[in-house]
Formats: structure tokens, C-alpha cells, sequence
């Protein structure tokens, strides 16, 4: 029977692998200044990819699939392709926020066009500055392999009617994975208006990690979200954060602890806090 590949990987394994023929690296770091940081330090042979234009298609109007809606499937096969990818690859990839900026948002995306070698570095890349992985600096140019095959996104996502059914439903389980203080509705930095779709519950993606910003051992993973899954049917299980993008770092944790995946709702509160639907905020 073939062993399912982990959806993490360490800095000391990935270092084992630097000559393999099929790897890919990518550096999904995120932010004002990724694409210039990279070309300062990045793994020896990564890649980068762009959140904003290669791992998403930002609308005009936020209030359509909120901050960062999935590209099309075609625009993500001319992506992947354009990063040597092919089904055959062994990617890893990471980011300078434990893959809680766009390296987790990557990996839900390539596993759910049915890639099957795909892994996050635990820890991201310091961990592997960390164990002396080599280091380059200037852009890396990826080899030509043409479209990526695609055929749909096999991963279960959900959309602002269906979040709005389970508002209602106690038989679903909505988890918001921003920090507690954007779920109360203390502070919103990001979006337009404070608080929490109703009927979620607040699991912070941060607590996916140790005090050393490595994920949690996946027995402790898997024992945190069968408590606050329960015997919710997989299909009733909906994760969000802000735009999409740390909720697939909630996602991975509980694909790491050896879970099904939940549905993911791409839009998350930048999207619902756009349509007029019901808000809650607490003290």
C-alpha cells in the first residue's frame, strides 16, 4: 500500500533532498517588500510565486470573493507550469511566516488540482537558514513545461449562500482562524467592519504552533481538532479567516494531524462583511 506523503516536511529533510531531479522549490512569502527580500536571500533553487497575481484574481469589488478569490483553473495551470511543475514534481514550499502567509494557500491549491507530492517546510525558512540550507540571492528562472494538467478543484470550498445556511445549522461547525481580537470585533485592520460571521467559533491559527513557530506534533493536532470537530460530518465543517489565505494554514494543520480536509470559504470576512449579512461582535 503507498504510503500518503506528509503534508509537512522539516528543514533537515528537505536539506536530504536538495539534489533530487523532480524537486521544486517555492518561496511564497508574502507582503510589501517578499519579491525584493527574496531577491536579497532565498533557498538555494526556490521559485517565487505572487500571492496577489499568481495565487488569486483581486476583483475590483472585494464584496465578489472577497480579497483574494482563487484564480481560474486556467490561470492557475499556466502558473504552476510556468514554475516547472509537473505531476510528476516533488514541491516544497515555504514562507518567512511559519506558512502562515501564502506558503499553506499553495499547498491547499496544487493538492486541490490533485497534485500529489506537495509539502509545506515546518517552520518556514528560517528553520532551514537555521541548519545551514544553502542560500542565493537574485532571481531563479524556471525551466519551460508547458500547462499544468487541470481538470477542477477537488477540494471541497463553500460559498456566501451556504456559509449563510449554516449560520443557522447546529449541526455545522464554522471555524474563524483570524486572531481573537479581530473575531470579538475589538480591532479590523484589514476589512471594512469588525466582528464574526454568526454560529463560528474563534480557533486562532496560531495555535497550529509551538513556541518555536513549528507545527504542532500531528497526535496533538489530530487530538485539538477532534475535540472541537466532534462528530461533525466532514462535509458541515467550514474554515475562514480574513481573505482566504491562513485559513489553508488551518487546513494543512488539520490535513498534518491525519484528518479529512474541510470545506474551505475562499471569501471569508472580507467577502461576508461586504454583503450586508449579519455580524456579531463580543466584549
Amino acid at each position: 500500500m503507498k504510503q500518503e506523503l506528509s503534508s509537512l516536511i522539516s528543514a533537515t529533510e528537505l536539506l536530504a533532498l536538495l539534489e533530487t531531479k523532480n524537486l521544486i522549490l517555492i518561496d511564497a512569502s508574502n507582503g510589501k517588500e517578499a519579491f525584493n527580500n527574496y531577491l536579497e536571500s532565498h533557498l538555494l533553487g526556490a521559485l517565487f510565486v505572487d500571492l496577489n497575481t499568481q495565487l488569486a484574481t483581486i476583483k475590483e469589488d472585494v464584496a465578489e470573493g472577497g480579497r483574494h478569490p482563487l484564480p481560474t483553473l486556467e490561470q492557475f495551470s499556466k502558473v504552476v507550469g510556468a514554475l516547472s511543475i509537473t505531476p510528476q514534481s516533488h514541491v516544497v514550499v515555504y514562507d518567512d511566516k511559519s506558512g502562515a502567509n501564502a506558503a499553506a494557500r499553495f499547498w491547499w491549491m496544487l493538492k486541490a488540482v490533485g497534485h500529489e507530492k506537495i509539502q509545506v517546510l515546518n517552520g518556514g525558512k528560517s528553520t532551514a537558514e537555521a541548519i545551514g540550507f544553502p542560500l542565493a540571492k537574485g532571481f531563479e528562472k524556471a525551466e519551460k513545461v508547458g500547462l499544468y494538467p487541470v481538470s477542477n478543484w477537488q477540494l471541497p470550498q463553500v460559498t456566501l449562500n451556504k456559509v449563510e445556511k449554516a449560520t443557522t445549522n447546529p449541526d455545522v461547525i464554522i471555524i474563524d482562524v483570524r486572531e481573537t481580537a479581530r473575531y470579538k470585533g475589538h480591532v479590523e485592520p484589514l476589512d471594512l467592519v469588525a466582528g464574526h460571521i454568526p454560529n463560528a467559533v474563534n480557533v486562532p491559527f496560531s495555535t497550529n504552533l509551538d513556541e518555536n513557530g513549528l507545527f504542532l506534533s500531528p497526535s496533538l493536532l489530530k487530538e485539538k481538532y477532534q475535540a472541537i470537530l466532534g462528530n461533525i460530518p466532514v462535509e458541515n465543517r467550514i474554515v475562514h479567516c480574513g481573505s482566504g489565505v491562513t485559513a489553508c494554514h488551518t487546513l494543512l494543520a488539520i490535513a498534518s494531524a491525519g484528518l479529512p480536509i474541510p470545506s474551505l470559504y475562499v471569501g471569508s470576512w472580507s467577502e461576508w462583511s461586504r454583503n450586508g449579512k449579519e455580524i456579531v461582535t463580543e466584549e
